[in-house]
């Protein structure tokens, strides 16, 4: 909450209410692996953000998700210190076609893509051992998963689950305040 509060308070200086979430996922991904004591080079991370300002309203849910989702894949991913990497890509929904065309798993079975209204698409990704098939991510019993299929209904989005190498959630969203 603290680095939204930063973040939302450097953005009123500029006459925007709102945050510029890719400056805070770059903020808040730092301090997450450091709080995970991420001190070695074993777990890399990769950001790929376009800039995308949000409202409170959808900022604290999806900032949420994101803390989820990657103390998830820092905790389960990679066990016995083994080595991986966790990339995050923030962008417009126009721009995600352009993102992923030299990706090795573009992914053609999207059904929130279709949906209309939605304007952004966050992916949270790891290679590491991935989500065993037996957990119904949309009904799993731990508290994260639940917490976050939770706040994405919060903000009217959709989420998909990857698990080809690794576990991949791909979450198309509006700013809900903007709506």
């Amino acid at each position: 909450m603290a680095l939204i509060h930063e973040e939302l308070y450097r953005s009123t200086n500029t006459g925007y209410v709102g945050l510029d979430f890719s400056e805070y996922l770059k903020n808040l991904t730092a301090y997450i692996f450091d709080s995970h004591n991420m001190k070695t080079d074993s777990i890399s991370l990769k950001l790929k953000l376009d800039q995308v300002n949000l409202g409170m309203d959808t900022a604290i849910p999806l900032g949420n998700i994101v803390t989820e989702l990657i103390s998830n894949a820092l905790k389960h991913a990679f066990p016995n210190e083994s080595e991986g990497e966790i990339s995050i890509l923030l962008c417009k929904k126009e721009n995600y076609k352009h993102y992923i065309e030299n990706s090795e798993n573009v992914r053609t079975d999207s059904h929130c893509q279709g949906v209309e209204d939605l304007q952004f698409v966050l992916v949270i990704k790891d290679n590491g051992v991935g989500l065993p098939n037996e957990i119904d991510f949309k009904e799993a019993e731990s508290l994260g998963l639940q917490l976050v299929n939770l706040l994405v209904e919060q903000i009217d989005s959709c989420i998909e689950l990857n698990r080809d190498n690794g576990t991949e959630f791909t979450i198309w969203f509006k700013d809900i305040t903007s709506v």
